[in-house]
């Protein structure tokens, strides 16, 4: 398993793998030593080589050009402009999730939650599992790792799960994510020469698009695992139906937002009194640092900033959606699941953006007059698409009580599940020849 994550990984570019051996072995290393270890000032001084270590190498690639230019910037105001350079750096794919998932290995051992492996192999094959190595789900050693550790038989049950959670998320990506791409790319590329009506439409393709690109990398990557005997956490569930921001958060990138969940959150919540303000102060830092591991980009900065202000409500309020009523969305809460949405579509214009000055002038477009305009994107083959958005929906809706969205249909006639599987392959071979590259690779 280890030899075929590093090939998976070499074919994107063999040079990075050097990054991954890196991170492995000074977390292998140091959790070893923090197993062992009982003076808790030597501890510490471990755990902060873990942390230096992986956070030093992200940040690196992810943000080094980032505070150059911000530097030099910030001379320039007075006066005193610098010399610098930035470096041509180019970003190894799924650094972000695997940083964030050794890191959590070695800061779970430090606070005891776990026990640290003896067996390298098991933890290189944790820390590179090819189906969640570029992209996740961050998965947490406490779940994935045993799993390593004992002995798997393979289940035609689980196998044909997977299938079924593969062929979905493969429609996802690319008769849904691949087909809003082209239209997307070409009205963000040049927003001034569109109306407010085309750029709405536009918000909400993208909006649409990231979730289809990237839950449905999420379903390969957890359809693939289960071919293999594997369980992988859920990522997605089903974050559209959300009926207010609080909820939506914690149904969107499940693996990255429980993580700063418990690293970053939850500590700072220990370590300060609990008041109305540091709640406040903590949630904003928590998801500024949320937009800034998306990207070294003040867009992505401003995106985690709007989404602190979308979640304090029902943060401030207490209003945990599960313990008020059912987590499972009924129709007549249809109100409330469109309001939330359109505040992710708002928020995805940052999200989208090249810079804040491009996303405020979209806006100004939005809220203008020509938001009643006729759409730019009006015609024959784009309805014909937009009829696959709401099968999507529909499907989505459907599933939206089982893990993954297909898992409903286990209990149909096994013809009406031929025709669905038959189906869903014919378009998937058919838009195939229009290939985007998945999004969060970027990330």
């Amino acid at each position: 398993m280890v030899a075929a994550s590093y090939f998976f990984y070499a074919c994107w570019d063999w040079r990075f793998l050097t990054l991954i051996a890196v991170s492995t072995f000074v977390d292998f290393i140091v959790g070893q030593a923090l197993g062992s270890a009982k003076n808790p000032k030597l501890r510490k001084q471990l755990l902060y080589i873990s942390i230096f270590v992986n956070l030093g190498l992200l940040g690196f690639f992810k943000f080094f050009n980032f505070f150059v230019e911000n530097f030099h910037a910030a001379f320039s105001l007075f006066g005193k402009p610098l010399e610098v350079s930035t470096l041509h750096i180019v970003l190894p794919v799924g650094i972000s999730f695997y940083t964030f998932q050794t890191l959590s290995y070695t800061i779970d051992i430090y606070k005891r939650k776990i026990e640290p492996t003896h067996d390298p192999v098991e933890f290189a094959a944790f820390v590179s599992f090819f189906p969640q190595l570029v992209a996740g789900p961050i998965e947490r050693a406490k779940n994935l790792l045993p799993q390593f550790q004992t002995k798997r038989t393979f289940q035609y049950s689980e196998a044909v799960d997977g299938m079924r959670q593969i062929g979905w998320g493969l429609f996802k990506k690319i008769a849904i994510a691949d087909r809003c791409a082209p239209l997307v790319n070409e009205i963000f590329a040049d927003p001034a020469s569109h109306h407010g009506s085309t750029l709405f439409i536009a918000a909400f393709l993208f909006t649409i698009q990231i979730y289809a690109d990237f839950s449905g990398y999420s379903d390969i990557a957890i359809g693939t695992a289960k071919l293999f005997g594997f369980r992988l956490m859920q990522n997605f569930n089903y974050p559209f139906f959300s009926r207010d921001f609080g909820e939506g958060w914690r149904k969107w990138h499940i693996s990255l937002t429980t993580w700063f969940r418990d690293y970053v959150y939850i500590p700072l919540a220990k370590a300060r009194a609990v008041t109305t303000w540091t709640k406040i102060t903590n949630v904003f830092i928590v998801f500024v640092l949320v937009g800034f591991w998306h990207g070294a980009n003040w867009t992505f900065l401003f995106w985690g900033f709007l989404h602190a202000i979308y979640f304090l409500p029902t943060h401030l309020s207490r209003g945990v959606r599960r313990n008020r009523r059912s987590p499972i969305p009924e129709l007549r809460e249809a109100p409330q699941m469109v309001f939330c949405f359109l505040l992710t579509v708002f928020s995805v214009v940052f999200f989208r953006s090249e810079t804040l000055q491009q996303a405020f002038a979209i806006f100004s477009k939005i809220f203008s007059r020509t938001l009643f305009d006729r759409p730019d994107l009006i015609n024959d083959q784009n309805i014909f698409y937009a009829s696959f958005i709401i099968f999507f929906f529909i499907v989505e809706w459907k599933g939206r009580r089982g893990k993954h969205a297909l898992e409903w249909m286990t209990n149909w006639h096994k013809s009406y599940r031929m025709l669905t599987y038959y189906s869903l392959t014919f378009f998937i071979f058919w838009f195939a020849n229009q290939k985007q590259e998945f999004i969060y690779f970027d990330f």
